[in-house]
């Protein structure tokens, strides 16, 4: 049963930095693509960034310049380094893992979501 557990949310101030982690545990395999949505009070779930099993990768534009995302394919394990903070980066954010398999489909896993909190 695979399962997607977000760890380093929490509350920092504005221009400071958060590490987060997102680690796939029952998983004999390596996810096509990982990445972060988030959602702020009364905004939609968005796309935050993602990257693919062979290391493409695609940011929001809104955090294109401060976010860095990454995975550690071994581990099933994606992190998002976020620096630069700002108040309007406050969020859940989840993880997501994606994973194709040829005359079956689509397979989508989610997290339940870590708090970051930006203070002014």
């Amino acid at each position: 049963q695979v399962q997607l557990v977000e760890s380093g949310g929490g509350l920092v101030q504005a221009g400071g930095s958060v590490r987060l982690s997102c680690a796939a545990s029952g998983s004999p395999f390596i996810f096509n693509a990982m990445g972060w949505y988030r959602q702020a009070p009364g905004k939609q779930r968005e796309l935050v960034a993602s990257i693919a099993s062979g290391g493409n990768t695609n940011y929001a534009d809104s955090v294109k310049a401060r976010f860095t995302i990454s995975r550690d394919n071994g581990k099933n394990t994606v992190y998002l380094q976020m620096n630069s903070l700002k108040p309007e980066d406050t969020a859940v954010y989840y993880c997501n893992a994606v994973r194709f398999l040829a005359g079956l489909g689509k397979y989508d896993y989610w997290g339940q979501g870590t708090q970051v909190t930006v203070s002014s």
